[in-house]
């Protein structure tokens, strides 16, 4: 994960994303998190189309909002970085060679050392959100020095902020579960307003969900009725053993990379990972 590279503009008033020097072309796969260069707006690549006037990519925001962009050149910024995005391969088409990637899609640096940990922090809700984020992020998260623990709810969220105490040199990120309008968790998020704080979140009851069922091998995630433990649910209705630590490292062991993941928890990670990182504003 690299800096952010601010958008400032030379002499000639031209952006650093439209000047002359070569960037790489970077194939639009789902999943991919980009940021469109002209508007500054961020997502996953959720499809690319060709149409009468060229191809396009379709974005999704953290919100779950969706924006349709052409795949111009030099069009986005990836970790930060302009590139060009292409239509991604057909299926079963090897790919071009090019630098390794890391599961969460960064470009992966070999031999690089794990760098000291920043005083900053990610703080997860449980030991199964940390476990998906080492493994999805945890190569990126090493050579930035960032910590992730895990809270085991956040009910006391306000409390733990004031202790941890954020400041702008040890800014403090937060992944909340089901954080969605008028729900628990967005009423404790509501309550925490230090401005080196930032809590986001995917709107799954349980981390569980943010896998895709394809890569589980399952049609879809069961609807749990109200009122019933969701995971000791999802178990029952899927025939596993009422073992939710085995069910998980089933799951588990099927993700093997950023493409595993709904692109719903793939933009507020990778959110995290830079406002801890970064610096700057919180939005």
């Amino acid at each position: 994960m690299t800096a952010m590279r601010s958008r400032e503009y030379g002499p000639d008033l031209t952006p650093p994303w439209k000047r002359s020097a070569p960037v790489p072309e970077v194939p639009a796969e789902p999943g991919l998190v980009v940021e469109e260069a002209g508007t500054g707006y961020c997502g996953a690549v959720i499809r690319c189309e060709k149409t009468a006037q060229g191809p396009t990519v379709t974005l999704e925001d953290r919100f779950g909002k969706r924006r349709v962009f052409p795949l111009e050149p030099r069009g986005f910024l990836l970790e930060g970085n302009p590139v060009t995005l292409t239509l991604p391969r057909p299926a079963g088409s090897r790919p071009a060679s090019g630098p390794a990637r890391t599961a969460s899609g960064s470009v992966a640096v070999p031999g690089a050392r794990a760098r000291v940990a920043r005083a900053g922090r990610i703080y997860v809700e449980g030991r199964h959100d940390a476990e998906l984020v080492e493994k999805v992020w945890g190569d990126d998260l090493r050579i930035e020095g960032v910590v992730v623990e895990y809270l085991e709810g956040i009910d006391d969220l306000p409390a733990i902020v004031r202790e941890f105490g954020p400041s702008a040199d040890a800014r403090l990120g937060v992944l909340v579960d089901h954080l969605v309008p008028g729900s628990k968790e967005s009423r404790i998020a509501a309550s925490v307003t230090d401005p080196n704080v930032l809590i986001v979140g995917h709107p799954f009851i349980d981390i569980w969900e943010a896998v895709k069922p394809s890569s589980v091998g399952i049609a879809a995630w069961p609807r749990v009725p109200r009122g019933q433990d969701w995971k000791t649910g999802v178990c029952r209705a899927l025939g596993w053993p009422a073992n939710t630590g085995a069910a998980w490292q089933h799951i588990l062991g099927k993700v093997h990379s950023f493409r595993d993941l709904e692109p719903t928890l793939l933009g507020p990670v990778e959110h995290l990972i830079d406002h801890v990182t970064v610096g700057g504003p919180v939005p």
